[in-house]
């Protein structure tokens, strides 16, 4: 069994090493009592007598589980500098979800120098669709965080480095390494195992076109700051004066920066101009809204009693015994526009532009519009044909809560095949949509408020009306089926009745 498990061992490190380094032949050492026999083999192009006697020296003293990491140095092509920085992984931005190609990094919850542990949250980042928290696929150390919250990140791009237990060197192969006197190693290591510094002084590094490495630190433990920046900026003429925020700030005293007042006088009273970008949820805004700009929309408008829908409301809540359920008019409102879909199924479709083609929905997927903080947001309530109105407020609730706390995940905003959006709950009569793509309809209600009618004999009373806009796609809806389909709704909302009747 030793004998099979040491043969197996010694072809995946053959294997591995031939397929990482095909470029080397690797010759074997001659034999040495102070060397492991594991290790007996370098590559004559990485290897100099003085490296060769040092690693023999300190072999000894590498446990048998690292005898691939010494594999790698003594075939690579940067010996030493790989060696050095043997542990150090890069962690990217990962895929999080189907066409993201960028994210938006919200915030850290390390820094640099903690421990993470496997699976520990990271940060978090928002797509244009969703929140998403980048969790460790390693237990190890921090060593460098290379963006800084409100940065677009790319997809594969490296979020931070850190070194990763299980592939480091111990301590005292570390030490004995230092003690080799080659310049080109102390260069190797200050170049690729991180400085330290924050990400706005790393960003105000490239902003400049300045390696960092050629910067000398001057804060704690070297680290480099915003002033040493902006000092070696000054000395090789990148800058010809300090920007004002740094002259005017006599209390650093920074050496060699030009502390110079600005020649024109300021008047007591600035406005500026402020650019903000756009992020998350508002640029998705931009391609969406954009694209169904281009899809000739039609709109049908009309009013409808909700006298019977305001006592059906105060009889629920009159009757409620839970005290974390808050009913409202819109869940009964989703739940009577999910059965008039029934009836009129093509209300309830998307359009594929290419083939010509309806796709007829079997999902009720209801999409509600909801402002955020972070800019308007569409979560889905899913399978509404098939939840009750109970059902249908604690999803509501739960969705609402998630959008105020930037917690939505893909799922719950992906899947809508028609969007309904509530501008009455802030303030309107009506307001006039454009469609969520590839949705063919979208229905904005505005505020339910008391209004006089006439009757047919003459007498004047008052009535709660709600005003209904239905956007639709003209491309697949005509105006005779929005117009049913919307008598229909309106029948289910003006005699409740009838949904009990009809509702499964």
């Amino acid at each position: 069994m030793i004998t099979r498990r040491s043969f197996q061992e010694r072809q995946l490190v053959s294997a591995a090493r031939r397929l990482l380094f095909p470029q080397f032949s690797l010759a074997p050492v001659p034999p040495s009592s102070e060397f492991p026999a594991a290790l007996q083999f370098y590559s004559p192009l990485s290897c100099s007598p003085s490296a060769t006697e040092t690693l023999s020296s300190i072999g000894s003293r590498v446990r048998s589980n690292y005898q691939y990491t010494l594999m790698r140095f003594w075939s690579s092509g940067n010996a030493l500098e790989d060696l050095f920085c043997g542990g150090l992984i890069d962690v990217p931005l990962a895929q999080t979800g189907e066409g993201i190609a960028e994210c938006e990094l919200l915030k850290w919850y390390v820094k640099e120098g903690d421990q993470v542990e496997e699976f520990q949250p990271l940060c978090e980042v928002q797509s244009d669709k969703a929140t998403i928290e980048i969790t460790s696929r390693y237990k190890g150390k921090v060593i460098q965080i290379l963006h800084a919250p409100s940065d677009i990140v790319k997809v594969g791009e490296t979020l931070l480095k850190m070194t990763v237990k299980g592939f480091q060197l111990e301590q005292d192969v570390h030490d004995g390494l230092e003690s080799i006197n080659s310049p080109s190693s102390v260069t190797s290591k200050s170049r690729n195992c991180g400085i330290l510094s924050t990400p706005a002084v790393r960003n105000l590094a490239r902003e400049y076109a300045i390696d960092i490495a050629n910067v000398h630190g001057t804060g704690k433990d070297g680290r480099v700051l915003k002033e040493d920046v902006l000092k070696y900026a000054l000395e090789k003429g990148i800058l010809e004066r300090p920007p004002l925020d740094v002259a005017g700030m006599q209390h650093h005293n920074l050496e060699g920066l030009n502390n110079q007042q600005s020649e024109t006088a300021k008047p007591e009273y600035q406005l500026n101009d402020e650019t903000i970008p756009l992020r998350g949820y508002k640029r998705a805004m931009v391609k969406s809204m954009s694209m169904a700009a281009t899809v000739p929309h039609f709109y049908y408008v009309d009013e409808m009693n909700c006298d019977a829908l305001v006592k059906f409301k105060t009889a629920f809540q009159q009757s409620n015994s839970d005290p974390n359920v808050k009913h409202t008019f819109l869940p009964f409102l989703i739940k009577s526009l999910s059965m008039a879909l029934s009836k009129y199924p093509v209300m309830n479709s998307c359009f594929n532009e290419k083939s010509m083609e309806v796709i007829l929905k079997g999902s009720h997927n209801i999409g509600i519009a909801m402002a955020t903080p972070n800019g308007l947001v569409v979560p889905t309530i899913k399978n509404v044909q098939s939840l009750s109105i109970l059902e249908i407020t604690k999803e509501l609730m739960r969705l609402q809560k998630s959008a105020l706390d930037n917690k939505l995940t893909p799922d719950d905003i992906s899947g809508g095949t028609i969007t309904l959006s509530n501008i009455g709950a802030i303030g309107g009569k009506s307001g006039s949509p454009l469609l969520n793509l590839p949705e063919v309809s979208i229905i904005a209600i505005g505020r339910i408020q008391k209004a006089t009618q006439i009757s047919e004999d003459g007498n004047a009373y008052a009535v709660s009306i709600m005003t209904v806009n239905i956007g639709a796609d003209h491309r697949v809806l005509d105006g005779a089926t929005v117009a049913t389909f919307c008598n229909q709704w309106k029948q289910y909302i003006e005699k409740p009745e009838l949904l009990m009747l009809h509702m499964k």
